[in-house]
């Protein structure tokens, strides 16, 4: 699933052209690496996003949407000084 679609799918960012131009800002990694709105998502892929001043790190458990659980575990969650 492309990084954009997953992002709004799993709802950690409300709409797809906002997760699409986070990615183009270079806001966004997969497994350490810059990522683009196409880059292909899998399962157990650790993202980092930088939105605002807060860092959000999450690991993808699954890229099907599912009644009341989260697509994602969530790490850690911390603000830039």
């Amino acid at each position: 699933m492309r990084l954009d679609k997953y992002l709004k799918v799993a709802r950690i960012i409300k709409r797809r052209t906002i997760a699409k131009e986070a990615a183009e800002k270079e806001k966004v990694d997969i497994n350490g690496k810059l990522a683009k709105p196409s880059t292909a998502v899998k399962e157990g892929d650790l993202l980092t996003l930088h939105l605002g001043l807060n860092i959000i790190k999450v690991k993808v458990t699954s890229l099907t949407p599912k009644k009341d659980e989260l697509m994602y575990e969530l790490l850690a969650e911390e603000k830039r000084p």
